[in-house]
């Protein structure tokens, strides 16, 4: 699938390439992740789970999905206005409703709902794509606040 061309886009894929080599865990479980669209406050990405990313029953693991979480809402943060600064979480919260397996497409997108001078807002939906390459399942969502003070 072709990324979106926005100035959102360019602007969250240059954040994210500039933290990942400082974040051992963005390393980890999303160095193969690609953001494939950003406008403003709206942030998607696909992945191909690996390895790494499923618990010993062989499904995507709770902490991948919370890592989704808290990463796809910081970008979402930074396509609503273009800031370098996504904040730090003061809340997290995952709703887990079905799985996916290694070797299984995702697509994980966050929505900045609010974006205030000290807190942020986003949700989160985590789906497994069908064979099509379209957003099927719903494997998660979530919710996540963040101080943007900072």
């Amino acid at each position: 699938m072709p990324a979106e061309g926005t100035a959102e886009l360019a602007h969250v894929q240059q954040l994210f390439d500039r933290q990942k080599p400082h974040s051992a865990i963005y390393n980890f479980l999303l160095g193969d992740a690609r953001v494939t669209s950003a406008t403003k406050g709206t942030v998607k990405a696909r992945l191909q789970l690996q390895k790494n990313h499923v618990n010993s029953r062989g499904g995507l693991h709770g902490a991948v999905s919370a890592t989704l979480v808290n990463w796809v809402g910081g970008m979402a943060i930074a396509s609503y206005d273009l800031r370098e600064k996504t904040g730090v979480s003061t809340d997290i919260h995952v709703t887990y409703l079905s799985s996916a397996k290694e070797g299984d497409w995702i697509e994980v997108e966050g929505k900045a709902n609010k974006v205030g001078g000290t807190l942020a807002f986003t949700t989160a939906t985590i789906y497994k794509l069908d064979e099509q390459g379209q957003p099927g399942a719903v494997i998660a969502t979530g919710s996540h606040s963040k101080y943007v003070k900072v």
